[in-house]
C-alpha cells in the first residue's frame, strides 16, 4: 500500500529543516528583481533574506506570485503567472505586514485552494 504524507508530515518536514514561509501582506511590484525583493522581504518580515526561508510576494491582481529564497550561494526566484483565475490568499490582519504560512498551506495555495475559507479544526494533541 502506498502511504501518502499527511499535512502534519508536510508541515513538519519544512520545520525540521528550519525553513519558514512568509507571505507579504500587501501586493508587490512584479517588476522587482532579486535585490528589491530581498530588501522588501527583510522589511516586511523582520527576517534575514539569506536565512533560507521562502518569501512570497503577490501581484495586485492576484494572478502572479514570486517566491524569493537564498540557495546556498545566491538568491533564487520562482515566478508563476496563472493563465486563468487568481491565487486565493489567506486572510491577513489589517495591521500585519506579513503572515507566516505552513508548508501545507503553500501547497494548497499553489493547488488552487481558497485559503480564505480553509479553517483548521481542533485536534487532539498528547500533552508532554
Amino acid at each position: 500500500m502506498i502511504g501518502l504524507p499527511s499535512l502534519l508530515q508536510l508541515d513538519q518536514s519544512s520545520s525540521m529543516h528550519g525553513t519558514r514561509i512568509w507571505l507579504a501582506a500587501h501586493p508587490a511590484d512584479m517588476r522587482c528583481g532579486f535585490d528589491r525583493l530581498a530588501d522588501l522581504a527583510g522589511r516586511v518580515t523582520d527576517q534575514d533574506p539569506t536565512s533560507g526561508h521562502l518569501f512570497l510576494f503577490r501581484s495586485r491582481g492576484g494572478d502572479r506570485l514570486k517566491v524569493l529564497y537564498w540557495d546556498r550561494d545566491g538568491y533564487a526566484l520562482w515566478y508563476k503567472r496563472l493563465e486563468v483565475g487568481v491565487f486565493r490568499f489567506p486572510a491577513v490582519p489589517a495591521d500585519a505586514a506579513s503572515v507566516e504560512l505552513r508548508a501545507s498551506e503553500l501547497a494548497m495555495l499553489l493547488g488552487g485552494i481558497d485559503l480564505r475559507s480553509v479553517r483548521r479544526l481542533p485536534r487532539y494533541a498528547k500533552k508532554k
